[in-house]
């Protein structure tokens, strides 16, 4: 599938520049018999070079993006191009300037090393059901060469007739979102440009299904950042069959296209990149982008303004930046959503009101919960209550649950209702014998156990109803959770189902095995459709779930994410485990507490002053 890099593709960097910072980005479409052994080589070989970002490893090949000291960053492209699976690999290599601004690294996943493995590399369709093109069928990779020159015959100012996509009337498609082509795209005398202005990447099989006349019979110039999403976009535009043969990509994306052509050729503005850089643009330095408030030109997304709906960055210049403003997106206002004001924050210390927490069970929902604003002790009105659905941990139920937070419960009484729900899959009792027991037969406990729930199980187990007490089949393995990987398609459709019933929530609380499973619900939530039914969440004690895909785009939802420090305090989910899961999440509006307390969610100061800080900003 791969083609040969031409020569004047090859990585740049050179002598005097091993002590410079640099950014590393590749992929490769390829079967990896063994995911799991080839992301913990990653994560050994990255952490001894000191390299940080992000590498995705699946069935069907591996995807990175790496930032480092120059001299690492060639240390590492010798090492995986002596692989065979490499063979033929764009190692697409630049110097750049150090970090300057900790918030926008920290944004960008540049601060840490991130290596998961994920069931694709990229997605491009949401719904899990329909399988994929076949990436053998993807258009015909175009050098940065081969591509200039068909546009510029198109264009009218070449002489060269020879061009493979001259055949047919050309059209140019970016396969990139809507706030990366607002920056910077492809400007070609009379050639026609399609920008799909899409949120997210899966959404663009959606806008080609219900676009394909423009596409029919046409010779297709399709391109991205560096290449890996056009992959599978112009597979999926090839399987449409006859008609939609003439498909060609940018090999290497925009990326080699400006390292071919520094004075931007047939490009205008600037490459939208997923590192510190935020942006690369060419020797023209024009101007494409415009506030999204004043609309005088600015194209700077470094102060990562969001739109307070769907989370898309928006670009708003430094005069139009307002904390206490919510930002609306071009593509949410097409929508109907208006930009207003927000309260300020300091507005949410005065707390009043009480009212009991409310049990959410699966056959009976209760939909009497209070909704009138309290009066405050001025004669103002309070502020309501934020509502949260809290999903409990591995092995309990929405009772325990509600008793085990009942002193959150109390001390965000002014602040939050907490409603509880039973996971849907049910657990066997289980008990461990008492090691030394006398008895032959060791004898189950005499108590009546309630039903315990999973949101995820592990592919061994058995749900059922059993009122029967079982010996556990081993001793109690922390990192069990690593093995639950069942479950989700089933807990996914069982909460939507739950949700659609009563009205709407603001947030979502997990804890443990609640929290991974909160954080796949808001991923592929986000998948399907673009938006979230949640302004926010707090996920305690969580860690990354291994289902699901948490491809390279963040899960646009503001997080807040409690768990124990890196002194071993939680014993059962690790430090680094909940420090990943947080890293899932757009770091512009991602606050993380760390206790010293063990696996619980803590209510004593400073812990649950942070926690209220949090939940404030959102009433």
């Amino acid at each position: 599938m791969d083609a040969t890099p031409p020569q004047q593709q090859q990585r740049r960097g050179g002598v005097g520049d091993g002590d410079r910072c640099g950014v590393l980005l590749y992929y490769k479409y390829a079967e990896v018999p063994d995911a799991a052994s080839l992301a913990a080589f990653y994560e050994a070989h990255c952490r001894g070079l000191a390299l940080v970002g992000r590498v995705r490893v699946g069935p069907d090949g591996v995807n990175a993006t790496l930032g480092g000291r120059m001299t690492a960053l060639e240390k590492h492209i010798a090492e995986m191009s002596s692989k065979t699976l490499f063979e033929g690999t764009d190692f697409k290599l630049a110097s750049c300037e150090d970090p300057v601004d900790e918030r926008v690294a920290r944004e960008c996943g540049f601060t840490s090393l991130s290596v998961r493995v994920v069931k694709e590399l990229v997605t491009l369709c949401s719904n899990p059901t329909v399988a994929p093109p076949e990436i053998s069928s993807a258009g015909r990779h175009l050098s940065a060469a081969e591509f200039n020159s068909i546009l510029q015959s198109v264009a009218g100012n070449s002489l060269d007739a020879e061009a493979p996509a001259e055949k047919n009337e050309v059209v140019v498609l970016d396969a990139r979102n809507v706030y990366e082509t607002r920056i910077g795209k492809f400007n070609v005398p009379n050639v026609e440009t399609l920008d799909p202005e899409i949120r997210q990447y899966s959404d663009l099989p959606s806008w080609i299904d219900g676009h394909t006349e423009k596409l029919r019979g046409k010779s297709i110039l399709m391109y991205c950042t560096g290449g890996i999403r056009c992959e599978m976009a112009s597979a999926y535009i090839r399987s449409k069959g006859e008609g939609f043969e003439n498909v060609f990509q940018l090999y290497g994306g925009i990326q080699r296209y400006l390292e071919q052509f520094p004075d931007g050729g047939y490009f205008d503005g600037k490459n939208f990149v997923f590192d510190h850089r935020i942006s690369v643009g060419s020797l023209k330095e024009n101007i494409l982008g415009t506030c999204l408030i004043c609309g005088s030109s600015y194209d700077d997304y470094s102060a990562c303004c969001r739109c307070s709906h769907c989370r898309m960055l928006v670009l708003v210049c430094p005069t139009c930046q307002d904390s206490t403003k919510k930002y609306v997106c071009e593509l949410c206002q097409k929508n109907g959503e208006e930009s207003c004001r927000i309260s300020p924050t300091q507005d949410c210390e005065i707390q009043l009101g009480l009212s009991e927490s409310s049990d959410f069970e699966k056959t009976s929902i209760s939909n009497d919960f209070a909704t009138s604003k309290f009066p405050r002790s001025n004669g103002s009105e309070q502020l309501k209550r934020l509502r949260i659905l809290c999903l409990h941990g591995f092995r309990q139920n929405a009772s325990n649950f509600k008793g085990r937070t009942s002193a959150l419960a109390k001390k965000l009484k002014h602040i939050a209702e907490l409603v509880f729900i039973d996971a849907p899959h049910e657990l066997s009792f289980v008990y461990h014998p008492i090691q030394g027991h006398c008895s032959d037969k060791p004898s189950p406990p005499s108590v009546t156990a309630k039903q315990k729930f999973a949101w995820l199980i592990s592919p061994n187990s058995s749900c059922n109803a059993e009122q029967d007490w079982k010996v556990a089949d081993a001793p109690f393995d922390p990192l069990q959770y690593q093995q639950q990987t069942k479950g989700f398609e089933e807990s996914y459709a069982y909460l939507e189902n739950a949700i659609s019933q009563v009205r709407s929530f603001d947030g979502i609380l997990g804890f443990s095995q609640g929290a991974a499973m909160a954080a796949l619900f808001c991923k592929q939530q986000q998948k399907t459709t673009g938006s979230l039914k949640f302004r926010f969440g707090i996920f305690c004690s969580g860690y990354p779930a291994p289902v699901g895909d948490f491809d390279s785009e963040w899960i646009k939802l503001p997080s807040l994410h409690c768990f124990g420090n890196a002194e071993g305090h939680d014993r059962q989910i690790a430090n680094r485990a909940s420090i990943e899961l947080a890293g899932l999440f757009a770091q512009d509006c991602c606050s993380i507490v760390e206790h010293d307390m063990g696996h619980i969610i803590p209510t004593r100061p400073p812990y649950i002053d942070q926690i209220k800080d949090f939940l404030c900003k959102f009433q």
